[in-house]
């Protein structure tokens, strides 16, 4: 019963939320997409011309923006484990990135180029359990960076979701070590009571 309310309140809740609306009457897949929009307004992360690689991108909401802010002479490269219906001008990868045959197909749409850009949404599955759900998010922002590590281009950006609690100040500081500057992004599309928030960093001093 109680699981049942929970899921009848979150169902009212998405189907009122401004931002759910919004994405839906300007045509992206996603109310994620509202908070990187929020955050390019902001901070103009994405630029004509770049090549952006969008991990955890289904359904795709993060890949629309990114694809219009880059423009035609721009490449987004899309990587999850689920699929994703086409969007066109973004390439797409389906799997595991951490795993080797997946990476060669990232890295072979980047065709020997880098990456300007690394942009993660990716969460875990809630379980609802802090203790079990925290170390999750850690692991799959921590996998996020190594590969902005492999994959961007000196002075390259990562903007890297993040839940706050255990892990999280050493992950900060893990991106203070290879980046210029690290800035925290809570956009307004994010609801107050999630732990969510963003690390934005930038300004990667390369591999050494």
């Amino acid at each position: 019963m109680n699981a049942s309310k929970s899921s009848k309140r979150w169902l009212q809740e998405h189907l009122s939320d401004p931002h759910v609306k919004r994405s839906r009457e300007q045509g992206y897949r996603s109310r994620a997409s509202a908070k990187l929009l929020e955050i390019q307004r902001r901070d103009r992360l994405i630029r004509p011309g770049m090549t952006v690689v969008d991990l955890g991108a289904a359904p795709g909401g993060w890949s629309q923006v990114a694809r219009e802010a880059v423009g035609a002479g721009g490449k987004v490269i899309a990587v999850d484990l689920l699929s994703m219906a086409p969007i066109a001008g973004v390439e797409f990868v389906q799997g595991d990135f951490s795993e080797g045959e997946v990476l060669d197909r990232v890295l072979e749409r980047l065709g020997g180029a880098a990456a300007d850009l690394v942009i993660s949404d990716m969460a875990p599955n809630m379980s609802g359990m802090k203790e079990v759900d925290q170390p999750r998010a850690m692991d799959l922002a921590e996998l996020a960076l190594d590969l902005a590590q492999r994959i961007l281009a000196p002075r390259g950006s990562l903007l890297v979701k993040v839940f706050q609690g255990a892990g999280c100040e050493r992950f900060r500081a893990a991106l203070k070590s290879g980046f210029a500057v690290v800035k925290t992004r809570k956009p307004d599309a994010s609801r107050a009571r999630s732990s969510e928030m963003y690390l934005l960093a930038s300004g990667f001093h390369g591999q050494n």
